[in-house]
């Protein structure tokens, strides 16, 4: 970890309609370091990793992601990070490989460059027995981490992770656990939202 900022929120705060779902948040988050934003179900996590992700726009405050404007620069913002949604959002219907040289070409790398990141996060996350079955068919936890794969495939600075154990089994969670460490190691920065007190201890900051 760093003492370079490359998440700052100032004042962020999201209203729809007359209820207030993030309210008036402001906080910093360093280079290499697992950032845990913990809270409750409904406590308004997920909309707040929404506006961080360029997804979503604030109601007031501002802040920046990787250096850029959560108001006005939300293409460049993901263009530049990781985001694991708290639900699958892979396509059910392609195999592990397909979608990620789906998501390579919505990233417009090239063909010889998403072959070469498919082989070295299927042995990374070992997934070389699942990659070529379809997404849907798999268990939670496989599914889990070819979303990861997908994260990970343009190689981000910055990987946001919306509650990306829930559902799974313990073993697996240190697994999940085990590989966010080795990121971090590298240099990656890691928000992570969760609602598991456990799991909140393995963060750095939170």
């Amino acid at each position: 970890m760093t003492d370079h900022v490359v998440v700052d929120l100032d004042h962020l705060t999201r209203r729809f309609g007359k209820f207030t779902a993030v309210d008036d948040i402001s906080l910093e988050v360093y280079e290499g370091e697992i950032f845990g934003f913990l809270g409750a179900n409904g406590a308004g996590k997920t909309t707040a990793i929404r506006m961080l992700c360029g997804l979503l726009l604030p109601t007031s405050g501002g802040g920046h992601v990787a250096g850029f404007d959560v108001l006005t620069q939300t293409e460049m913002i993901k263009r530049n990070i990781g985001y694991m949604s708290q639900k699958f959002s892979l396509y059910p219907d392609l195999s592990g490989r397909q979608n990620l040289e789906f998501y390579g070409s919505a990233y417009n790398l090239d063909r010889n460059k998403v072959e070469l990141r498919i082989r070295e996060l299927s042995e990374r996350l070992q997934l070389d027995e699942f990659i070529d079955r379809q997404a849907g068919s798999l268990p939670v936890g496989w599914r889990q981490r070819l979303a990861l794969a997908a994260a990970l495939l343009h190689q981000p600075r910055i990987l946001f992770l919306d509650e990306p154990t829930g559902g799974v089994d313990p073993v697996f969670r240190r697994t999940f656990w085990g590989l966010l460490y080795q990121l971090a190691e590298e240099g990656v920065t890691i928000f992570v939202t969760t609602h598991y007190m456990d799991e909140a201890e393995y963060c750095d900051r939170i």
